[in-house]
């Protein structure tokens, strides 16, 4: 049996090592800045000024006081704060260690720009540094607004917001959390897309770590480079598959960068416990090496032992800096790898592959909530897939898990409602000694098939979903043909960027006459068709990997299980009303995301407690209360 975790862990319980975090409250003092002037050489003397706080206080210096309460979001200790975003406390800033404001407002992580306050302007040095004016936080988020949607080019919308994101992190995720239908496109699918081709030209500052070929043997020491210690969630990529865009190498990077901006601003994860992290070992995409611009290696990829050896070095490391209970997010990693990788280190880490799981789990809630729509059971529909690399497969393998679960029909049975088509036409039997591992439970008795439209007129099926990377692969003919002997098709187009997506949400519409229940990868405009307007579905990854995230940490899980995917499923088709069915809509609206992913950080972390795997005791009574409780706010504080 495939598992999509390369393990199950259903009777492992590890409750016995769980320690008990319980609230309480301190006090302690303010750090106490020391500033040494020093020469180039490091020798006492004029040059340049070196600021060194420690966390005691002489006598000349009066103490601080405030109540810091120990939190359970990772078990990282906060003095500013940032654990318990949520709550009202006194926040002594870093700023009482700097001789002046000028740093404060190069900073991100403290920077409010023209919202500082008059006291804090004086208290502060920033007097003369800003402009007089003192407007709130809301009028930033108005004024930046209107600056974002002046510019026609979704790259340069993507460039703006970077910018922010370097200058004010708490205005970048206040803009991005109240304006997320509108800023989601450009700060992640389909906009990241193009920021990831353009990488070495737009490239300004370190949004993550590098780590190449240079570094192997020295990664422990790498990850110390990275100014934050206290890391809840990696995201790694080795850029070799970058949505449908194919080995974009170094340049890989946008995805690591945009996958965590979203854990904070959907799913409340602070943004100093967030590390992207890109491998880089070498490109094969010869446009790129020849770029004069590219920053990356100028090298083909390494493969074999070599890359077997950094992934090892660089997980281990990972363990090693920042614990059992640290998540890693692989993405983007080709099909040959990113199995592998997960069964691999499935066992020993706290590992996710959002091409795989994340992607098979919003699939998964679309389908939940459409059987609304269509009536039926999964185990009564037939599914036909374009494609069967990691995103096809995985989707596939959680589908048939969550008919086994809801019908207890073993799991080899419920694989045979569910046919695949790759390159060379539909996976079957006589074609298995040729398969890749990961495409072999797929291969069924039937005669072979090259062409898509002929499967889909042998095979029937209610439920068509691309996962190809191959755009406008659905042509009329097919949905046509889908559209004649099913009332009303469900048609999943999931490829990005848009470009990429198998058909959009007009053909979908048009060619089925108004019939078919649709949802993409990337974000279609609402179509009218014969007087009646549709809104289409975003079967977007978004939904899932924030909540589950969250989920995780708040619990202390130490690994993902297949049954924390089917509860993420459920959670979030639980979350479509009937008036989002009324418009045809199969998942709910982003403007209430951040309640979703309470709801979902809620059911998967209840699925942690029960299998065992969970290591925050005790469990909260109220875990939906208790994870919006735990999420990361963007809200000024206010400096003394």
């Amino acid at each position: 049996m495939f598992s999509l975790n390369g393990t199950t862990f259903t009777n492992n319980s590890l409750s016995g090592v769980s320690r008990c975090l319980t609230q309480s409250s301190r006090r302690v003092s303010a750090p106490m800045v020391v500033v040494a002037a020093v020469s180039s050489n490091g020798k006492p003397g004029d040059g340049s000024v070196s600021v060194l706080v420690e966390n005691a206080l002489t006598e000349s210096a009066a103490p601080v006081e405030m109540e810091v309460k120990s939190t359970v979001t990772g078990g990282v200790q906060d003095v500013y704060g940032e654990d318990s975003a949520t709550e009202d406390q006194s926040i002594t800033p870093w700023t009482l260690s700097v001789a002046s404001g000028f740093s404060l407002l190069r900073n991100p992580h403290y920077n409010k720009g023209l919202a500082f306050s008059e006291r804090e302007r004086d208290t502060h040095y920033l007097r003369g540094l800003l402009p007089p004016v003192v407007i709130s936080h809301d009028l930033q988020v108005k004024k930046m607004m209107n600056s974002i949607r002046k510019y026609d080019v979704p790259l340069q919308r993507y460039m703006a917001m970077m910018d922010l994101q370097e200058m004010n992190e708490r205005l970048f995720y206040k803009l991005l959390i109240d304006n997320v239908e509108e800023l989601l496109p450009i700060v992640y699918t389909p906009t990241v897309g193009q920021a990831c081709q353009k990488y070495g030209s737009i490239f300004r500052r370190p949004q993550g770590l590098f780590i190449s070929l240079k570094e192997k043997g020295k990664i422990h020491e790498v990850l110390k480079n990275w100014p934050e210690k206290k890391i809840q969630v990696i995201v790694v990529t080795d850029g070799e598959r970058i949505l449908g865009l194919g080995d974009l190498g170094c340049q890989g990077m946008g995805i690591p960068v945009g996958k965590l901006s979203l854990y904070t601003a959907l799913g409340g994860i602070r943004p100093s416990a967030c590390l992207p992290v890109t491998i880089d070992v070498g490109t094969n995409n010869e446009n790129l090496l020849n770029d004069e611009f590219y920053i990356g290696l100028r090298q083909r990829r390494a493969t074999g032992q070599e890359y077997a050896e950094l992934l090892d070095e660089f997980m281990y490391a990972i363990k090693q800096n920042y614990g059992e209970k640290v998540l890693i997010q692989f993405e983007d990693f080709a099909n040959h790898n990113a199995f592998d990788l997960l069964a691999k280190y499935g066992t020993s880490h706290l590992v996710f592959n959002d091409d795989i799981q994340g992607t098979a789990s919003v699939v998964l809630a679309g389908l939940m909530a459409a059987l609304n729509l269509v009536g039926g059971s999964l185990s009564e529909h037939t599914f036909l897939f374009l494609g069967a690399g990691e995103a096809g497969t995985g989707i596939a393998e959680l589908i048939a898990l969550e008919m086994s679960k809801q019908t207890g029909i073993p799991l080899e049975e419920t694989r045979k409602k569910i046919w695949m088509l790759d390159s060379k036409g539909l996976i079957v039997k006589s074609r298995m000694e040729m398969l890749q591992h990961f495409k072999r439970p797929w291969a069924h008795d039937h005669e072979p098939v090259q062409e898509l439209v002929n499967a889909v007129k042998s095979i029937k099926p209610t439920i068509l979903i691309g996962s190809s990377g191959a755009g406008r692969t659905f042509t009329k003919e097919v949905v046509q043909a889908m559209a004649t002997f099913n009332e009303k098709p469900i048609i999943f187009a999931l490829s990005n960027p848009t470009s990429q997506s198998e058909c959009t949400a007009e053909d979908a519409y048009s060619w089925s006459e108004g019939r078919a229940i649709f949802a993409s990868g990337s974000p279609f405009a609402p179509v009218e068709y014969n007087g009646k307007v549709y809104a289409s579905g975003q079967a977007n990854n978004a939904y899932i990997f924030p909540g589950f995230g969250l989920g995780l940490i708040i619990s202390g899980a130490i690994r993902v299980h297949d049954d924390m995917l089917l509860v993420a499923s459920e959670a979030l088709a639980e979350q479509v009303s009937q008036e989002n069915f009324e418009k045809g809509l199969i998942y709910p609206p982003f403007s209430n995301i951040r309640k979703i992913s309470a709801h979902i950080a809620a059911k998967v972390a209840a699925k942690a407690y029960e299998l065992g795997l969970a290591t925050r005791l005790p469990q909260p009574k109220d875990l939906v209360a208790y994870a919006e409780s735990c999420m990361y706010s963007p809200a000024y504080r206010s400096y003394r």
